[in-house]
């Protein structure tokens, strides 16, 4: 007996496939904090800075990515263990965050973001006067 699902005609992806392309995964990040702010590292193989949407609304960020997988001419995949070209993550931002000073890097496929504290969220050191 033959899954149907596993059955491809060349040149046409299977049903699963098909279904499975319209899905965004969520792109593994790591999160580091120190007293200025927030630093994420999201990895999202294949974005190009074209490919790549990061949007702050209120207090949510969300990262969206369309990654390019470049395929030879006249090439058709048989398998493949990507399960989609999108990626898509969303977090609740503290409003310790200062939003409006994001940077954004994106190298070797991966994003890299610094998300400051406010001024008045960050440690600051007092001056001592002598007597």
């Amino acid at each position: 007996m033959t899954d149907k699902s596993e059955i491809t005609t060349p040149g046409k992806p299977s049903p699963q496939l098909r279904q499975e392309s319209e899905w965004a995964m969520k792109p593994l990040i790591d999160v580091f904090e120190d007293d200025t702010g927030l630093t994420l590292h999201a990895d999202m193989p294949g974005v190009s800075r074209q490919g790549l949407d990061i949007t702050v609304d209120s207090d949510t960020l969300t990262l969206e990515g369309k990654a390019d997988i470049a395929m030879t001419e006249g090439m058709t995949p048989l398998y493949a263990d990507v399960r989609s070209n999108r990626y898509r993550r969303s977090f609740a931002l503290s409003r310790e965050l200062d939003t409006e000073h994001i940077e954004a890097t994106l190298r070797d496929g991966v994003l890299i973001l610094r998300i400051p504290k406010l001024k008045q969220y960050q440690p600051r050191r007092i001056e001592i006067r002598a007597g």
